[in-house]
């Protein structure tokens, strides 16, 4: 089984690609060339995704490499009023977390349906689920890997193709750290509002997708799953 993971340099793209190694050639994508060197299995591929040149030359390798199971993680947050937004900031969002994850689709789609096999993954946010202040950029672009997943769950059910959507809360990685900082709540505020009263950890986000890749998750498609400390329930 050939596995592409996009943002596996760090966090949750890279405890997903670890995790991965057992079941298949895990191939990597992310900006750092270094972090993505150290990763020792089939091999990487270095792209920002916001670059469309590269990313165009990230599908062509998708194709190369007969791509079973595509896991769209690689995502941007931005912080700020909605009345702040510059468009600069618009596009580049967009780029990475809505745009990108659609052409990779695009491109491993070919291959998936002559093989009448395929796993595709977005991770998404909970934030794309519920909504969050300051932070309509993201919720918006988080949200629609959502409609992706639903609508291309069901075009390509009947090839054997399934395309799922996680949703992480509050993520005990670097980003998650950041976004506190950005936020104008405290860890222990934020903490409080969890009910589980803790953040998710990376593995448990691996995990999950590992599940949807087996044989046994062959009936979920088109899904918007929730891994959250139980966040989307409600305090």
């Amino acid at each position: 089984m050939n596995i592409l993971v996009t943002g596996a340099s760090k966090g949750i793209g890279r405890a997903i690609a670890e995790n991965l190694k057992a079941v298949g050639q895990v191939y990597v994508t992310g900006r750092n060339e270094e972090a993505l060197k150290s990763f020792d299995n089939a091999g990487y591929f270095v792209c920002d995704l916001a670059n469309e040149d590269e990313l165009v030359k990230l599908g062509e390798f998708i194709q190369e490499r007969s791509i079973d199971v595509l896991v769209n993680n690689a995502g941007e947050y931005i912080y700020g009023c909605i009345d702040e937004v510059s468009l600069s900031d618009l596009n580049h969002i967009i780029a990475v977390n809505l745009k990108a994850p659609i052409y990779l689709t695009n491109c491993a789609v070919p291959y998936m349906k002559s093989q009448r096999f395929g796993r595709i993954i977005n991770i998404g946010s909970i934030s794309g689920v519920m909504g969050e202040a300051h932070a309509s950029l993201y919720s918006s672009t988080k949200a629609g890997l959502i409609g992706l997943s639903k609508a291309a769950g069901l075009e390509l059910a009947q090839y054997g193709i399934t395309v799922n959507t996680i949703n992480p809360g509050w993520v005990d990685t670097e980003l998650g750290k950041s976004s506190i900082e950005d936020s104008e709540f405290s860890e222990d505020e934020i903490l409080e509002c969890i009910p589980q009263r803790r953040f998710v950890k990376p593995e448990e986000v691996a995990g999950l997708v590992k599940y949807l890749m087996a044989d046994e998750a062959k009936g979920i498609t088109g899904q918007s799953i929730n891994l959250c400390a139980g966040l989307s329930v409600g305090i």
